[in-house]
């Protein structure tokens, strides 16, 4: 990258779909604090090129032959090659089909509908290269009905749950019932900022890269169940 992009946040775009890609290249490569790093036709060339280009966003397609998105964004993201990782952000056609689901628990930081409109998707891109997962409150919503609808997990206990206080318990019971940080900040009484601290606190505790895997982590060990 050069010194005129050197702010900008590097992108990888794949799918399997040359108009689709070339057209989502296009799009973000028109915006002033974006830059197209590569495009990938296939989840292994994206794992090539991951290593290679080392992106700071990963826009992954689900549905690919060669290798899928969701391998593919577990390779990545346990890549020790990949510094970083990358945040990856699933494309699919489906809403909350069974293939993001996995991808979520595979690590990426959300998901967004390929017919989003343009504005929707360069937004996203930016929300998941500050570090935020697109998981906006209704889209968690939709998760939790999604997972309502499964049969339920098998209890897992995973590493780090026992080091949350009782607030930080209390506070990733209330981002698994999809609250933003402002409703968990007027339902504890706490102030924002507080909350903010919490949900970091959480997320380094239980190993997690952002909201998505908290949601996902919560119902898996039935710290929370559908319904709640």
């Amino acid at each position: 990258m050069n010194a005129a992009t050197a702010a900008a946040t590097s992108c990888l775009v794949v799918d399997d779909q040359a108009m689709v890609r070339e057209g989502f290249g296009a799009l973000l490569g028109a915006q002033p604090d974006l830059v197209v790093a590569g495009l990938a036709a296939d989840g292994a060339q994206a794992v090539r090129l991951a290593r290679e280009l080392q992106p700071d966003v990963v826009l992954m397609d689900v549905r690919m032959s060669v290798m899928d998105g969701i391998e593919a964004t577990s390779v990545i993201l346990g890549d020790k090659q990949i510094d970083g990782p990358p945040r990856i952000l699933i494309l699919t056609t489906f809403d909350l089909d069974d293939y993001v689901y996995e991808a979520l628990r595979a690590g990426a930081s959300g998901f967004l509908l390929k017919d989003a409109p343009a504005e929707e998707l360069v937004h996203a891109v930016r929300v998941v290269a500050a570090g935020d997962a697109l998981l906006a409150p209704s889209v968690t919503r939709r998760l939790i009905a999604d997972l309502a609808q499964r049969r339920a997990p098998v209890a897992i206990k995973p590493q780090g749950l026992d080091e949350l206080t009782p607030r930080e318990l209390e506070v990733l019971r209330l981002i698994a019932r999809g609250m933003s940080n402002a409703e968990i900040s007027r339902e504890l009484v706490i102030a924002e900022e507080t909350t903010k601290t919490h949900v970091g606190r959480i997320l380094m505790k239980l190993h997690l890269r952002d909201r998505a895997q908290a949601v996902v982590l919560a119902y898996e060990s039935r710290l929370v169940t559908p319904g709640d």
